[in-house]
């Protein structure tokens, strides 16, 4: 493992979504979902894909609040342009779990 200087780590600016669409995205190499996030005032809607279909249903993560990085440049996925990195950490399976706010936040605060 490298290490970073603290500065270096307050570069990376992380803030709390909410997802207020998720589609399927069959167009994706590896099997992911389409999600749009609000992220409030400041920051607005962005979209991401998010390789995430083991255990999420696009439906059911309308609602859900997550962390996601936000000054990433944009990367293109297939057809869709993903604007932010949503977090997600691997479960025993090698899936991805997605990493949530245990207490509500509004949406566009800065992980501190």
């Amino acid at each position: 493992m490298s290490e970073i200087s603290f500065d270096d780590f307050l570069k990376v600016d992380i803030r709390k979504g909410t997802i207020i669409r998720a589609e399927p995205f069959p167009e994706a190499r590896k099997p992911a979902i389409k999600l749009w996030v609000d992220f409030g005032g400041e920051i607005g809607e962005k979209k991401s894909s998010a390789q995430i279909t083991a255990h999420y249903d696009p439906a059911a993560l309308v609602g859900k609040a997550v962390l996601a990085v936000v000054n990433f440049p944009p990367r293109q996925i297939g057809p869709m342009r993903s604007e932010v990195l949503v977090l997600g950490l691997h479960d025993d399976a090698g899936e991805v779990v997605l990493i949530t706010p245990d207490k509500d936040a509004p949406d566009g605060a800065r992980m501190c």
